[in-house]
């Protein structure tokens, strides 16, 4: 039976790009000869690659990869909309196997790639946080949809920039984001008013903090109320990111520099 790599020239022949992801050396040699841009995505450059995107995390989601590799390419100029890119990565431990192409269009650029390359907390904090609001938008609050607005990152600006509502839990704590039994405390945390604000290194620093930057000159879409509202504001006077899950609609948005930069349905994540 012939192997992926036995129809891997006739599949990029006419690519304008290939994006390898994570290839060996052997892996890479083969592309690099050829007349096609070749583009490694990956943790690290061990193979010595020439064009590079960093791969902050792993994104055990093939679609996220993907689409993350695509918009680092994007942003580096090296693809652009309406160029047929080739994507060979891993689904199965192993090695590549899966040859994905696609047409490159401006849905393809989400905002993934900005978030996690140019935000100011580590990129694994805004994983974890991402994954608590995505798994209260999937599960709501025993079964009755949520909001919650968790502030990540610059967190003594964001602090100075906010009042407490109510006591906070995690005044006296060490604890971080991520911790699944800390996430159960998140979660049901979120019935309350008010954002959670985490540092850059994901230690939880408060819980109930009602926002008040100045919210002249912020765009958000319209139909998006006070809670994304305060959380693009934030953004605007601090290095922070904002994520925030919507009662109303179900989605997950994430706001950089007071505006829109990622949004997701939870329930097709």
């Amino acid at each position: 039976m012939a192997s992926l790599t036995d129809h891997l020239s006739d599949l990029v022949a006419d690519a304008d790009a290939v994006l390898l992801f994570s290839p060996t050396s052997s892996f890479h040699d083969r592309f690099e000869d050829g007349d096609t841009e070749v583009v490694v995505v990956a943790p690290d450059n061990d193979v010595d690659a020439e064009v590079f995107v960093e791969l902050p995390l792993p994104f055990d989601n093939v679609k996220d990869r993907i689409r993350f590799g695509i918009e680092g390419a994007m942003d580096a100029d090296l693809v652009s909309a309406g160029d047929e890119v080739v994507c060979i990565a891993s689904v199965f431990d192993g090695g590549s196997d899966a040859v994905i192409r696609v047409t490159v269009d401006d849905t393809v650029h989400t905002g993934i790639y900005d978030l996690f390359v140019n935000s100011r907390a580590e990129p694994s904090v805004i994983r974890d946080v991402f994954e608590v609001a995505i798994e209260l938008g999937q599960k709501g609050q025993k079964g009755k949809p949520v909001g919650a607005l968790f502030v990540v990152g610059d967190a003594g600006k964001v602090m100075n920039k906010s009042r407490p509502l109510s006591y906070n839990p995690f005044e006296k704590s060490h604890v971080h984001v991520g911790d699944p039994i800390v996430n159960v405390m998140l979660k049901e945390f979120s019935r309350l008013d008010g954002a959670f604000v985490v540092s850059d290194s994901g230690k939880i620093v408060s819980a109930y903090r009602y926002l008040e930057p100045g919210a002249e000159g912020v765009d958000i879409p319209k139909g998006l109320g006070a809670r994304h509202m305060s959380g693009a504001a934030i953004t605007r006077d601090t290095n922070s990111t904002s994520i925030v899950l919507s009662e109303s609609d179900g989605l997950v948005r994430a706001f950089k520099a007071g505006e829109l930069v990622l949004e997701i349905d939870p329930e097709e994540y």
